[in-house]
């Protein structure tokens, strides 16, 4: 699924369409972020990644230095006391990560302060990134570029800084999300206005690895856009742990986070190729997609055990095979994770805390399914029919022993596979402590420890319960249970169009015209008297209006005027925003004085054919460009590291309706207006 492109609009903040990308200063829309000093948990963990990240960054200096003067010295000396320093610095740079493995296995930070006792979920901790300043690039290039003077344009710049800076530290909640978001979609218009095709800005853009912290850098706005992207995916990992997942509208959100977790780091990882960072590599973020669809499907099986009459057979049915379906994900998961590109870089305590919750989901599952056959009552001869249908499908395979009709109908029966399906969920509940046992981080997290434990001690209790001194029969092994769910997980992606955002340089001029793909000659600045009929020219569209016909010999033609050329002044009143009507009636409202003309010309668009194209997407009664699908594709060569660019262009639809005025000759279209 692929981003539509913003849409276009006049100054007036009118809509034509879904999307609401506004270009008119109807009001300030940067928001704040988080106060970055505030001493909450979450942001005291951040500011720690943060130093790390820096520390991180200085040792990896010092060592590539290190390594340089080791390849280029020939004494021997020089060598050893080279090795000697390298061999320093890597030990620390693996002390470095260590920390901050550890500050990534912070789970219990971004947990919420129920009392309810609930499985952790695993969230992610924001990219880091270095302040940028954008000052000086951009008022040079609207000098260079624009003809503008970049000094007029210092607010702009500083109000975009702002939003970056605010960025930074998003608040863990909504506005958070729509922060992220609305810095994202201006960066569509920044790469408009002031990222062309063939040449870069000169800034390098820094984000620093999510979880090594290894600093990356690179000129292309992609790595930019790809890293917000990346921080609006964690954001929404850290709402949806935050939860109280005891009751159902937390459960709710928290598969709602998740879900959209899931559809950004899968937007990225369809949109973007060669991040410069491991954790935007196509194999992280497949990771991560797959962690976080496990999570909701984790959400699901408590929200089931919310709704669910716990007293009910094909209830207790249904819970065990939720509890089936969310150890299949959970070892998808744990599979992913042991990949050779994936398993040195996933922290040791992520890769820990799937397996033991493989391991306990499927204790569960063998759990739910004793208490069906032990806690329930035989069904009657009403009820008989629906169990038999419900239980051929409940296993993997057919359990030994009787037909389905007695193993349903006989107590003892009904005893005996619950048995042996309490046997297999105490020894998963084991090997689900084992496991947890081995992981030094997970050891010191109460809770989970508390989950586990209270888990295993109620499937002994059960196992005690039904099990009868004159047992003489070996328990069987009770076959796998089917894995089913009733909610499938929704990868959800990022809705780009939620978030209103108004293009902070709207003064240079509609887009479409005045962007940085586009070039022009300079301005020219034509005095026009009025003739016997009229000033010789037909107008077509408008934002800005296009002079789309000149009549040979006439008064336009004598003053210099051209096919194809805009109209950006009249008279010394701006009109690159101006309707047609408007300037129409500024050209109707000259006396005998004439008037004065600003124009350009786009550099190409001198040939007929091409102005005619350029006029056919233009309309008078609309000032806005409607978005259609993505439909290009460019890569850009911006540093050292390549990144495959997405660049989002714009197909326009515009209406062919028009005003008529003066005499009409055979040149005039009827789309066009002659003057």
């Amino acid at each position: 699924m692929m981003m539509m492109p913003p849409e276009e609009e006049s100054p007036d903040g009118d809509r034509d369409g879904g999307l609401v990308l506004l270009h008119g200063p109807k009001s300030c829309s940067t928001r704040k972020g988080c106060d970055p000093f505030a001493q909450t948990q979450r942001s005291k963990l951040q500011h720690r990644r943060a130093r790390i990240n820096q520390q991180i960054n200085k040792e990896m200096r010092m060592r590539a230095g290190a390594e340089n003067l080791f390849r280029a010295t020939s004494n021997h000396k020089v060598k050893e006391t080279v090795a000697l320093e390298l061999s320093y610095v890597n030990s620390n740079l693996q002390l470095l990560k260590e920390e901050l493995e550890e500050l990534n296995s912070s789970m219990d930070v971004y947990q919420n302060d129920s009392e309810s006792i609930s499985v952790p979920m695993i969230p992610l901790g924001l990219k880091e990134t270095k302040e940028l300043d954008l000052l000086v690039p951009l008022k040079d290039f609207i000098s260079e570029h624009y003809g503008e003077e970049g000094v007029l344009f210092e607010k702009e710049i500083k109000e975009f800084m702002e939003l970056r800076q605010a960025m930074r530290t998003p608040s863990r909640n909504e506005a958070g999300l729509e922060l992220l978001m609305e810095y994202y979609n201006q960066l569509y218009f920044l790469e408009s206005r002031f990222f062309p095709p063939t040449k870069t800005l000169g800034v390098f853009f820094h984000w620093y690895d999510s979880l090594t912290g290894v600093p990356s850098h690179q000129r292309a706005l992609a790595f930019e856009k790809g890293s917000v992207l990346f921080n609006l995916g964690a954001l929404h990992t850290q709402i949806g742990a935050r939860q109280d997942r005891a009751s159902l509208p937390g459960l709710n959100q928290a598969i709602d986070a998740f879900q959209k977790a899931a559809g950004a780091f899968n937007y990225l990882k369809e949109n973007f190729s060669n991040a410069p960072s491991l954790d935007m590599s196509a194999d992280s973020l497949t990771m991560l997609v797959k962690l976080m669809v496990a999570q909701v499907q984790e959400c699901v099986f408590e929200k089931m055990t919310l709704l669910r009459a716990q007293n009910d057979f094909l209830a207790r049915l249904q819970l065990a095979q939720e509890a089936a379906r969310v150890e299949e994900v959970y070892s998808l998961v744990h599979q992913t994770m042991s990949q050779p590109h994936v398993k040195d870089y996933v922290p040791f305590s992520w890769t820990t805390m799937v397996q033991v919750k493989s391991e306990h989901f499927k204790a569960l599952s063998h759990y739910f399914a004793a208490i069906a056959l032990c806690d329930c009552p035989a069904p009657s001869d009403a009820e008989l029919l629906e169990q038999e249908k419900a239980f051929l499908q409940f296993h993997v395979t057919m359990p030994e022993g009787p037909s389905l009709r007695v193993l349903l109908q006989d107590p003892e029966e009904r005893r005996k596979l619950g048995k042996a399906h309490l046997k297999r969920a105490i020894m998963k509940h084991e090997e689900a402590m084992r496991i947890h046992g081995l992981c030094k981080i997970l050891r010191k997290m109460d809770i989970l420890q508390e989950v586990l434990s209270f888990a295993h001690k109620r499937s002994l209790s059960k196992y005690s319960e039904i099990d009868h001194e004159e047992d003489f029969f070996e328990t069987g092994e009770a076959p796998d249970i089917h894995p089913k769910t009733h909610q499938k997980p929704e990868i959800k992606s990022p809705n780009f169009s939620q978030v209103k955002v108004t293009d902070l340089f709207h003064r240079l001029g509609p887009l479409f015209v005045f962007s940085a793909k586009n070039k022009w000659y300079p301005a020219r600045r034509v005095h026009l008297m009025r003739g016997e009929n009229g000033f010789g020219f037909t107008l077509r569209g408008d934002s800005p209006v296009l002079i789309a016909g000149v009549i040979p010999g006439g008064c336009a033609a004598e003053a210099g005027l051209k096919e194809g050329d805009y109209i950006i002044s009249v008279n010394g009143k701006d009109c690159r925003w101006s309707k047609h009507a408007e300037v129409v009636q500024l050209l109707k409202s000259t006396g005998k004085e004439g008037v004065d003309i600003g124009v350009i010309t786009l550099q190409g668009s001198e040939c007929p054919k091409a102005v005619d194209r350029k006029a056919a997407v233009m309309s008078s009664g609309s000032g806005m460009l409607k978005s259609n699908k993505e439909n290009s594709r460019k890569s850009l060569m911006n540093s050292k590291s390549a990144s495959t660019l997405l660049v989002w262009s714009k197909k326009s639809k515009r209406s062919k309706k028009s005003t008529y005025s003066g005499v009409p000759f055979t040149a005039v279209g009827d789309n066009e207006a002659m003057y």
